[in-house]
């Protein structure tokens, strides 16, 4: 590493900007969905499908995902002496 940092250290710094723009996109997402009646996580029953802050819940939730699966798999990779 060029800096000095293990990969290891790497794959934590990358799992942990995960987090953090996840966190964010939930925080945004929760600004914008505020509700007089309920809050972000109280969903209506909608019988035309999943509402747009539903489905951006999904997305946002998909992405974290798959971002903290490659920072898992990078640690895997580094821990099993493959990185």
């Amino acid at each position: 590493m060029a800096d000095g940092r293990s990969e290891l250290e790497e794959a934590a710094a990358r799992l942990d900007r995960a987090v953090a723009a996840l966190e964010a996109r939930v925080r945004g997402l929760k600004s914008r969905a505020a509700r007089p009646e309920g809050d972000l996580f109280d969903a209506a029953p909608d019988p035309g499908g999943p509402s747009p802050r539903e489905r951006a819940l999904e997305e946002a939730a998909a992405e974290a995902s798959a971002a903290l699966g490659r920072a898992a798999d990078q640690v895997r990779l580094i821990l099993n002496g493959e990185g």
